[in-house]
């Protein structure tokens, strides 16, 4: 005969355990979640904003020398793929020889540079 160990408890004292688990695994999802958003600001406030400005939309002076697009733009956006953007992100852009935005492969993981496209998404008007 199977005894679950669980019977053994106090009546309530199981359903207080599995509430304080959750509660614990729900705060630690949150300080993760905050962290990594944290992360993302800091990484466009440190590699984006001098030509894509802190609002994404280009207006920088080093933005208009480049032309960098308007991600407030929901149309250019609609045009942009998730996959695309992060290919720019990690590889860089150039037009022929001239790079237009050099590569962040290099000073950012794969999970910052899609923390980054995903936040660039929220800039759609």
């Amino acid at each position: 005969m199977l005894h679950n160990a669980d019977n053994n408890l106090e009546p309530g004292k199981n359903m207080k355990s599995k509430i304080e688990l959750l509660i614990t695994v729900a705060g630690l999802s949150l300080v993760t979640w905050s962290a990594q958003a944290a992360d993302v600001k800091e990484n466009w406030d440190k590699h984006c904003v001098a030509c894509h400005g802190k609002d994404g939309k280009g207006e920088t002076k080093a933005g208009k020398k480049a032309q960098v697009k308007d991600f407030t733009d929901p149309k250019y956006l609609a045009t942009l793929s998730d996959d695309k953007m992060f290919k720019h992100l990690k590889e860089g852009m150039k037009e022929g020889t001239k790079e237009k935005m050099k590569p962040f492969g290099d000073k950012l993981s794969d999970d910052e540079i899609k923390a980054l496209v995903a936040s660039v998404r929220t800039f759609k008007k």
